[in-house]
């Protein structure tokens, strides 16, 4: 799986993380994320290009529905490690570095 993890691609597949079994489709990836659809859509096409996600139509009737079908995604099972392995790579890379704990004084204090 060749995906470069961003932190805007990291938090996608958190949300797919939450609740791996569960099938999203994109307005509600929106709402989770805050991304509108121009950001959020070209990452779930990278995801799924890449086997990390397995993307699906509803199978309604649209007229009796009175919507189109939506495009489902989830998360395959090797995207749920590839995921997991991921997001633990870019926590680690984000921490701040340990310091020994000082003490903070005031303005010209002692």
């Amino acid at each position: 799986m060749r995906v470069r993890v961003t932190v805007d691609v990291a938090r996608v597949l958190k949300e797919f993380l939450r609740e791996p079994s569960q099938t999203r489709y994109g307005y509600s990836l929106m709402q989770a994320t805050g991304f509108p659809s121009g950001k959020l859509y070209p990452i779930l096409r990278r995801l799924e290009k890449a086997g990390v996600l397995v993307k699906e139509t509803e199978s309604i009737d649209p007229r009796e529905e009175g919507r189109p079908a939506r495009r489902l995604y989830r998360i395959s099972s090797d995207g749920v490690v590839f995921a997991r392995e991921e997001l633990a790579k870019l926590s680690q890379s984000l921490s701040l570095p340990v310091s020994r704990p000082g003490r903070l004084f005031p303005e010209g204090g002692v």
